[in-house]
């Protein structure tokens, strides 16, 4: 991987207007880190007050409208609430790691942002400079990184609580995220195969009349780990209520719970800048004829945010709609499904970038791929052992079924009277409900009192 990743940046095409890239004025630098912090800020306080009303409006019913101009403000209340909350901390957890955990959780979605760009080349007090904080020649395999630090954040507030459904809440976590970034990875790997470059603003510029969400296996494995990174319904297993009271966070309140929460987004509007970055042209306006003169100044920033907010709503779709995955399912989907897929989808567009570039004569691979399609399809139609997996479940089913208790068969008590005292049970004397011998003493009559 790590030479492949150096062939790659090795043969990525330098590009004049980044030459100077990294030699901006320490004040220009600063201005641009704060204005990512506030974009993540305000982007965190719309996605929850937009996830609250959508959901709302999905499922019929009255959403926050009392914070603000119709509830707009309704999650800097909540801040203000949190901040204001009492702040506890269990007898038996480790302090130090305790108010530690929610700030390493929070700080690695902060950083995976600074390779994301926003837009082309602008002009900001007389210097030109690019509207992206940092470049690196791998800035995914960065990306990449930064947003798996944040899973030690989870792992440590889990052990620290000093009680058992954080720590299980914890494990999940970790066992989750470095499944599904796995495929995550895979997914990438499309891409820089067509792009010739880790960069993310070198993926941008190749992306210039295109975009990569042609290659749809790799779009939609991406879509499906980067909900399940993110710990979003339906793949929010950490946090299961009805198994793990509230998971990693359950001992968490005030401010520090508050962290987690502001990582949850954040993370989420990282994961969905990386998607628009890789596959939706980033900052490009899409291929239409007419919108490609909307490509200059600071108009491309209007199209990133238009698609941020895209799959932000899609985030919120699956949260509306889907219930919750069993830990079993999510797991053996990750490694027998998305990884197994994203390994063949690799091998598949290796092949096919190599027949693009390197051969000439192309018969003997057209017969090559026709025979492989042909037996594929072959085996695809002749199945020969889903038929008999399909009759062995049902025949597991039916037997289950038969083996069920029923409802006649178990021995219900006798149902009380008025005035206290139980009823002679229906099954004739001297039997039990399932026929064996008993004894049933007389009934003495209404207690006396006095």
């Amino acid at each position: 991987m790590s030479a492949a990743a150096s062939a790659l940046v090795v043969a990525a095409p330098v590009d004049p207007d980044l030459a100077g890239f990294g030699r901006d004025p320490f004040w220009l630098i600063l201005v641009k880190a704060v204005a990512v912090f506030a974009f993540l800020l305000l982007m965190t306080l719309f996605a929850i007050v937009f996830e609250r009303k959508v959901v709302a409006r999905m499922q019929q019913r009255v959403g926050p409208n009392r914070h603000g101009p119709r509830g707009w403000l309704q999650s800097m209340a909540d801040g203000v609430k949190l901040m204001l909350k009492e702040d506890l901390i269990p007898v038996l957890a480790d302090k130090p790691i305790f108010i530690l955990a929610p700030i390493v959780s929070a700080v690695p979605a902060f950083l995976a942002f600074a390779v994301i760009p926003f837009g082309p080349q602008v002009s900001i007090a007389g210097h030109h400079t690019t509207l992206q904080l940092a470049d690196l020649p791998v800035s995914v395999l960065y990306m990449l990184s930064a947003a798996s630090l944040g899973v030690y954040g989870l792992i440590l507030s889990g052990w620290s609580s000093g009680s058992t459904y954080p720590l299980l809440g914890s494990l999940r976590s970790a066992a989750q995220i470095i499944s599904y970034e796995v495929a995550m990875g895979l997914s990438f790997v499309a891409v820089f195969m067509y792009a010739g470059t880790l960069s993310t603003s070198g993926i941008v510029e190749s992306q210039s009349g295109r975009w990569y969400i042609a290659l749809v296996p790799s779009f939609v494995l991406y879509v499906i780990s980067m909900v399940g990174e993110t710990n979003r319904t339906p793949f929010d297993l950490p946090e299961a209520e009805g198994e793990l009271v509230g998971g990693f966070h359950t001992e968490y309140s005030s401010i520090k719970f508050a962290f987690f929460f502001l990582a949850e987004y954040i993370n989420m509007v990282t994961v969905s800048a990386i998607a628009t970055t890789l596959f939706l042209g980033g900052w490009q306006p899409p291929p239409i004829p007419g919108l490609s003169g909307l490509d200059h100044g600071w108009v491309p920033l209007i199209w990133f945010v238009l698609k941020l907010l895209l799959f932000i709503f899609f985030f919120i779709w699956l949260r509306g709609t889907l219930p919750r995955l069993r830990y079993d399912q999510f797991m053996s989907f990750g490694w027998k499904v998305l990884i197994p897929v994203g390994l063949l989808w690799v091998l598949v567009i290796a092949t096919f970038r190599a027949y693009q570039k390197d051969v000439d004569d192309r018969t003997p691979w057209l017969i090559g791929i026709g025979v492989v399609i042909g037996v594929l399809v072959i085996i695809a139609l002749i199945d020969p052992g889903g038929a008999r997996r399909q009759r062995e479940l049902e025949e597991a089913e039916a037997r289950k079924i038969a083996e069920a208790p029923s409802l006649e068969r178990i021995p219900w008590p006798p149902p009380p009277r008025p005035n206290g005292t139980r009823a002679r049970s229906a099954v004739p004397a001297g039997t039990s409900a399932n026929g064996s011998a008993t004894v049933i003493p007389a009934d003495p009559g209404p207690r006396q009192e006095g």
